[in-house]
Order: structure tokens, then C-alpha cells, then sequence
């Protein structure tokens, strides 16, 4: 072999060491490294326990986690809730690094992650959402979760969602996590039916809180503990007898039903549609 030949060869060997080497390098995140609109910190473990838990995860849920880093949300849903889970993630390594732990903790067929814009995906099928980004960014994001379907379950580490106010806070070594359950939207006239009875219902609502009026002859009766639960709503009034009536039932766009009780201990069943 003249000398040309062998120093290509070791030239070509050490190329193929190096490249080898390089491949094999694993990437490792930094606390504080930038990202599209947020650096990276992660979520204490204690405190993904708690999110998960506060929004009562079960094998049925599919949970999106938007902004997921390192994956680790996602696949404490799947490892311990059993849940379909999915990060949301813009830098790809990060991808790669949470495919490579949803791996090595078994979780890979339920635990995936896609690399993309929080802003530009379809999380709509999503029954719980998880989420540690910054307040204007939860803003940002507000009206999408609302317009998700009632019930849905979402929760922030750290931030809130300003004037919507958080169905419940938890505490973990100092650390908050916000609960909210995305409201049916109510708001407005209804016709509300009672044993072939009509009567006029009006909402006011302001996210998950309500209040309104209902129409009894010359008279607006005030509704008494009125209560918006995700698609459950509980309401009662006092009606021209003086006799209390609780309603409670389910919201179903725009039409609700449910059963009614008197203090009496007469029941029966009551419908109402949106006018």
C-alpha cells in the first residue's frame, strides 16, 4: 500500500471514529437554557405527583403536556396513572431525550412527544392539560382551553390564569399548583321546562361562576346557590308558593337537563334550551 493510500485510510478510519463518537454523545439539558419562549426548569417530582393527582388522572385520560422538556410529566401519567400522554416540545433533542426516558421507564407505547409549536397544536382531544410556562403565556393560551370541552381538567405549576380563578391550590414545599375545570358556557336566555311548565331562565356567568334569575308571573326570582362544575350545574329558587326547588343536572351545548326536588319531597325532572 504506497503511503498516499494508507493515510487516506487512517484518514477515512479516524472520520468514522469521530463520527461514531459524536453520535454516542448524549445531550444533556441545562436548567436555564433557552428556549422558543421560555428557559427550562424542570418540575420537581413532587409537585408532577401533585398536578397529576389534583386532576385525578386514570387510565382513561389522555393528557397533553405543553412545553414538556425532558418528558417527565407525560411519563409519570403513564408510569403511575396508566394514562395516554403526549409532550409537547420545540426543541427536538429535548424530544429525543423524553422518547429515550419514556423508554427506559417502559412507557413507550403510551407516552409519545411531538416537536412543535404549543401555539400551532390541535390539543383539543386532550381530557387533561398540564402545563409550567409563563402567565402571559397561559393567557395566550386561555382562550383555546376554554374552548375545550367542559370538564376538562387543566393545571399549572407556578402561574395562573389571572381574573380565571383556579378551582383549587396546592401547596408542595412552597412550590403552587392552579386546578381548573373547563366551564360549560351558559351564559344567556334559557326556556326552562317543568312538568309542561315554561318559564323564562337567565344566566350570567363569568367562567366557572354563575348567577341569574328566573321568571316567576310579574316577578324575577333570584337564583339561590347557583353552581357551574365543568357540563354540572345545581341551582334553585324559591318559587310564587314559597316552596324551594333544586335543580341539578348536566349542560349538553345548548340544551341542560336533570332532575328537580322540592322541599316538599316532590321530584320530577326539568329540561332547558337555550334561546
Amino acid at each position: 500500500m504506497t503511503p498516499l493510500v494508507r493515510g487516506t485510510a487512517v484518514l477515512a478510519a479516524l472520520l468514522v471514529c469521530f463520527g461514531v463518537a459524536a453520535q454516542q454523545q448524549k445531550f444533556e439539558p441545562q436548567v436555564g437554557q433557552a428556549g422558543k419562549d421560555v428557559i427550562w426548569v424542570p418540575t420537581p417530582d413532587d409537585v408532577v405527583d401533585r398536578m397529576l393527582t389534583m386532576a385525578q388522572v386514570t387510565p382513561n385520560d389522555f393528557v397533553v403536556d405543553l412545553g414538556s422538556g425532558d418528558g417527565k410529566i407525560a411519563i409519570h401519567a403513564a408510569r403511575k396513572f396508566g394514562a395516554r400522554a403526549l409532550g409537547v416540545e420545540y426543541n427536538p433533542d429535548m424530544v429525543k431525550l423524553s422518547q429515550n426516558n419514556a423508554l427506559a421507564a417502559g412507557v413507550a407505547g403510551k407516552a409519545s412527544f411531538r416537536n412543535a409549536d404549543i401555539f400551532a397544536t390541535d390539543f383539543s382531544q386532550a381530557t387533561v392539560i398540564t402545563m409550567y410556562l409563563l402567565p402571559g403565556l397561559n393567557m395566550k393560551l386561555r382562550p383555546q382551553i376554554l374552548s375545550m370541552r367542559p370538564g376538562t381538567r387543566v393545571v399549572s405549576h407556578s402561574f395562573t390564569m389571572e381574573d380565571w380563578e383556579a378551582d383549587e391550590i396546592s401547596s408542595v414545599d412552597g412550590r403552587r399548583a392552579y386546578f381548573w375545570l373547563v366551564p360549560a358556557n351558559v351564559m344567556g336566555s334559557w326556556t326552562l321546562e317543568t312538568n309542561g311548565q315554561r318559564t323564562d331562565l337567565t344566566l350570567e356567568q363569568t367562567f366557572q361562576k354563575i348567577s341569574g334569575t328566573v321568571a316567576l308571573g310579574a316577578v324575577l326570582g333570584g337564583l339561590r346557590d347557583p353552581k357551574l362544575r365543568g357540563a354540572n350545574i345545581s341551582f334553585a329558587y324559591v318559587d310564587a308558593g314559597g316552596v324551594r326547588r333544586d335543580f341539578s343536572g348536566r349542560v349538553s351545548g345548548n340544551r341542560m337537563e336533570g332532575s328537580l326536588r322540592d322541599e316538599k319531597g316532590q321530584e320530577g325532572r326539568w329540561t332547558a334550551t337555550k334561546k
